[in-house]
């Protein structure tokens, strides 16, 4: 696969996916901000700040001396959950409405809080002298132009079609999912060379960002007496990322394939990291 098939599948890939989460929303899932407001805070809160500071102290305690792979960690620390977490918060019987409202709460947010955090992460790992930076408006400008306008899209065809927005949900989610496979295949070719150094540096630093981020999701909450079903919800939301959107930045924004390897490895290992936990969720249930 080439750089440019990847460059033009990226864009495309997460205005499908983003579409996709777009034909989920409706204006109540805004609404239940108020109507909900614990649950929602506590939920945003592991989403928007936990999350964000697991990613930064992983990449100091774990990559310290792999610069580039720490900041690729810390861009998918920083990136919203991803419209997966939807489904498979559903498939473990979740409270598939908080998630969703979580999903867009943490897209609208982090479309502007990206680029600032990238930077930091950026001097932080390879000094102020580095020319590497992402322009915060022009960033701004580019995030928002290929997540919130195309679930911007997604929202108004539902509002104009239920019927037609709840058929296309399915074939819209299989279709993001086979090309968040195309990318990350593609991203692990383009770096086929180092891939085992690179997953023998990353892949244990994105487990622990992955458990971890689930454990706090899953915990916190408890302290507030959330109940089995928002805990699980709000764990899920909090270790499914949207890493197409992480090597997008990565590799589209400042043109660093290395930095996009943590969201390549991170996005196999979530999936199986979440498998494992809605199966032993299920067999508890079961048991009782």
């Amino acid at each position: 696969m080439t750089l440019n098939i990847i460059a033009v599948l990226m864009p495309v890939a997460l205005a499908i996916i983003m579409f996709g989460l777009g034909l989920s929303l409706t204006i109540d899932d805004f609404k239940r901000i108020f109507q909900h407001p614990k649950s929602i805070l506590i939920g945003a809160s592991t989403q928007l700040i936990v999350l964000p500071i697991l990613g930064f102290l992983v990449a100091k305690g774990m990559l310290s001396d792999q610069p580039e792979l720490a900041v690729g960690l810390i861009i998918l620390a920083m990136c919203p959950g991803g419209p997966t977490s939807n489904l498979l918060t559903h498939l473990g019987n979740g409270d598939t409405a908080l998630c969703i409202s979580l999903t867009a709460i943490s897209s609208i947010v982090k479309t502007f809080t990206i680029p600032v955090m990238v930077n930091l992460a950026i001097e932080l790992y390879l000094g102020e002298s580095n020319s590497l930076q992402l322009e915060i408006f022009p960033s701004i400008a580019k995030i928002f132009a290929i997540t919130l306008v195309p679930a911007s899209i997604g929202m108004f065809v539902r509002t104009r079609s239920a019927a037609f927005a709840q058929s296309a949900e399915k074939p819209v989610k299989l279709l993001s999912a086979l090309f968040l496979v195309l990318i990350i295949v593609g991203a692990i070719l383009k770096e086929k060379d180092s891939i085992g150094t690179y997953f023998a540096a990353a892949g244990l630093s994105a487990l622990v960002l992955n458990l971890s981020g689930m454990a706090v999701g899953y915990l916190l909450p408890q302290l507030f007496n959330l109940s089995a079903k928002q805990r699980f919800t709000i764990s899920i939301e909090t270790s499914i990322q949207n890493g197409t959107l992480a090597i997008t930045i990565a590799t589209l924004m400042l043109h660093n394939n290395t930095m996009a390897i943590p969201a390549a490895v991170y996005s196999i290992i979530m999936f199986i990291t979440a498998g494992i936990f809605i199966s032993l969720l299920k067999k508890q249930e079961t048991k009782a």
